[in-house]
């Protein structure tokens, strides 16, 4: 069983108990569902498998006699998308997506209506068989032709390669591979006729416009010839060195600049040579006089005075009369040199003066003189600069053609190279369509695992759908999945359990097998209803089920038993009035005749006492109240108070209280006796209990709010992959260790 084990509080202070809780089950098949049901129907798998296997095999057998088909291919190498310049060594490079487009692009031209029609015109293609075929009417074969290459000829452009695989089927292996090589000739031819024609349009084009750009070349040739007369000069190219007209200027500008300065400075002497006409005697007026003559001569004069007076006074004294004529001299020599220095003076600063306004009348002639001359440079500068801005123009537009002339001439160079390129059609012919060896079709490779392939499946979905249309509940996994309620035990079909005696009665199979493996389950049963819940709130216990046959009395049997074995006192009720079974189960002993055939019923009905009624059971510790005789009224019988009153009672007297209910879904009367016990234990038989009935019992219950503790699945099959088939043996093996320890 699949459980989980959630504690709760409840019972004696201090205490928890455990309430078995079915694990949370996924809504869809699991991997390991689809699994065990392919193991339960494993040889119906197996049967399908080697039949679709010897399926495939008849039907690759049986085409290959009847309908073989040939498969003929070669390849069309697709060169980069970019004209290739001839006069490079290296290709330019192009981006991966824009080859297989143009790849893509190649392979639908391939396949156009215009060239399958074309290929379908040509001799060697109406000669084959695969033409005559189409019938004997000439425009339905052509039309008949062309939609079978629609269906039959492939051209696929390769994602990662440089190629087209071009490809054709046909019941001919020779004639396979002839179509594939017509069409890979005539589609290069084709593509490569119509490169040379364009390319020999573009030389058309060029040729003309080199004729044009050469007549306007002469024009421009001739144009610089008129600039050159109409100026009048003969050179007007541009070079490193200045022409004969600017140097002119510019030497005229450097002296007319240099005379101004000149002019500057002999203004600046004048007026400085003024100032000193009338001031003091400068230095070199002082080294003028020092240099004149009679100036020499008066200082040779004075010098020989001051001498004679220098001894005239060391012989005569300072009053001597010799003494003052010699002094009376030098003043008058020294008065005489005054005057002359004075008259030497003025006449070198006219003298300056007039020589330096004599120079400035003539810097500034020249300078009149410059300046006509720099004018007419300038004129001719103007002159010279509009000829060579004109000049230039024409030269410009002269070089322009002959640039253009000269690209004109290699583009046609180059086009000359490309029309004879073997590479101007960007396609290359890889090879002939050599003669397919096997058929394409049918493969062996293919038929032989496809049908083993499909027999699996077929297999697969046979065994599903058997699954699918049993709704029996048969596993835990269903209780969990369809109904919504603990699963308190699972007792696994007694026939199966080898520990249990044919002739053993089921409903005393815990007393009779109590090393068997459903005894053991009926004991797992216990446990979890005892950790289900507070003992005083599970003392009555209903056991029932949806129909009649799903073992619910031998459930409530083998359940006292099990409680009883616990050292528990236990009272079995029969409240099956229509169809009792404890009294067959346990028969009684000897016992008064007034009690002979009484049962619950009667203390229902007020015509017996619970001591009248109940008996032993043979079993210690577990009595038996039989159901009695069927009354008249027995659903209102068990919803009275006096059945209320019963196991009031009888709770104190007894550990457990378990009543043998009727079938939910026939009779009204376990729904009266739901609501007065404590709790309900459900039993579903796995070979007999429907998920419908079951999910019916079930609402049955809850509209009466009976306390519906759990469910028992019941008789459950070892099947394939199954629950209890690994449980058997973990058990029987764990039994033979137990029994081979001494004792």
């Amino acid at each position: 069983m699949e459980e989980r084990v959630q504690r709760v509080t409840g019972g004696a202070p201090g205490q928890a108990r455990a309430i078995p809780m079915m694990r949370p089950v996924q809504a869809g098949l699991t991997a390991k569902d689809v699994y065990l049901v392919l193991r339960r129907h494993v040889w119906l798998v197996i049967f399908l498998i080697i039949a679709g296997f010897g399926l495939g095999v008849g039907s690759w057998a049986g085409l290959m006699r009847i309908w073989p088909r040939y498969t003929g291919q070669t390849f069309i190498r697709v060169l980069p998308p970019v004209e290739k310049d001839p006069t490079m060594i290296q290709t330019p490079m192009v981006g991966k997506d824009i080859e297989y487009g143009h790849r893509l692009s190649m392979a639908a031209l391939l396949k156009s209506q215009s060239s399958l029609q074309s290929l379908v015109d040509r001799d060697k293609i109406q000669q084959t068989k695969w033409f005559q075929g189409f019938g004997d009417i000439k425009e339905k074969r052509i039309r008949k032709a062309v939609k079978d290459l629609n269906k039959r000829f492939f051209a696929s452009p390769q994602r990662d390669g440089d190629s087209i695989a071009v490809s054709m089927t046909t019941c001919d292996k020779r004639e396979s591979a002839l179509i594939v090589n017509e069409m890979v000739d005539f589609f290069i031819r084709q593509q490569g006729g119509k490169k040379q024609e364009e390319v020999s349009a573009k030389l058309a084009r060029l040729g003309e416009q080199q004729d044009r750009v050469n007549r306007d070349l002469d024009a421009a040739q001739r144009s610089l010839d008129d600039v050159r007369k109409r100026y009048g000069f003969s050179d007007l190219e541009e070079h490193n060195f200045q022409p004969v007209v600017e140097s002119k200027l510019n030497d005229l500008e450097l002296q007319q600049n240099e005379l101004s300065m000149n002019i500057g400075q002999i203004q600046a002497g004048i007026k400085r040579l003024q100032e000193q006409a009338t001031g003091p005697v400068q230095v070199q007026v002082e080294r003028q006089v020092e240099t004149d003559p009679v100036m020499t001569m008066l200082a040779q004069q004075l010098s020989l005075r001051e001498s004679a007076l220098a001894s005239a006074l060391a012989r005569f004294g300072e009053d001597h009369r010799l003494v003052r004529q010699i002094r009376e001299f030098i003043s008058a020599i020294e008065e005489e040199r005054l005057r002359r220095k004075a008259t030497i003076a003025e006449q070198t600063r006219q003298s300056n003066l007039r020589n330096a306004q004599d120079q400035l009348t003539i810097f500034e002639g020249r300078r009149e003189e410059l300046e006509k001359m720099r004018e007419q440079a300038l004129s001719q500068k103007k002159e010279l600069d509009m000829a060579r801005a004109q000049y230039q123009e024409r030269v410009a537009i002269r070089d322009e053609r002959r640039m253009m002339l000269d690209s004109i001439k290699e583009q046609i160079e180059k086009l000359k190279i490309i029309h004879d390129d073997p590479e101007t059609p960007k396609l290359q012919f890889v090879g002939l369509a050599p003669e397919p060896l096997e058929a394409s079709f049918p493969r062996w490779e293919i038929f032989f695992p496809s049908g083993a392939v499909l027999g699996l499946l077929l297999g697969a979905g046979i065994a599903f759908l058997i699954e699918l249309l049993n709704d029996l509940v048969r596993m835990p996994r269903d209780v969990a999945r369809y109904l919504h309620i603990p699963l308190l035990g699972v007792i696994p079909d007694a026939a199966e359990d080898r520990q249990i005696e044919e002739d053993a009665e089921l409903a005393l199979v815990v007393r009779q097998s109590p090393y068997s493996m459903v005894s053991e389950s009926y004991r797992r049963l216990r446990t979890n209803l005892k950790l289900s819940g507070p003992a005083e709130a599970s003392k009555v216990l209903l056991v029932t089920s949806g129909a009649a046959g799903d073992g619910k009395t031998s459930t409530a049997v083998n359940l006292a038993t099990t409680f009883v074995a616990d050292d528990k006192k236990v009272l079995l009720i029969d409240a099956n009035f229509r169809r009792p079974r404890l009294r067959s189960i346990f028969p009684p002993e000897a016992q008064p005749a007034e009690q002979g055939g009484q049962g619950l019923g009667n203390i229902l009905a007020g015509q017996a006492t619970y001591q009248q009624v109940v008996r032993a059971s043979g079993m210690r510790d577990l009595d038996i109240i039989d159901a009695g005789a069927l009354p008249p009224n027995p659903a209102e019988l068990l919803g009275s108070p006096r059945m209320q009153q019963l196991l009031k009672e009888q709770r104190g007297n007894y550990d457990y209280v378990i009543i043998d209910g009727p079938p939910v879904l026939l009779v009204s009367e376990a729904k009266m006796v739901a609501r007065s016990a404590d709790g309900t234990v459900l039993v579903f038989n796995a070979a007999a209990t429907r998920r419908g009935a079951a999910q019916r019992t079930i609402s049955e219950l809850k509209d009466v709010d009976a306390r519906i503790v759990g469910c028992v699945l019941l008789a459950v099959k070892t099947l394939k992959g199954g629950y209890f088939r690994e449980q058997f043996k973990s058990y029987q093996e764990y039994l033979k260790a137990q029994v081979a320890q001494p004792a």
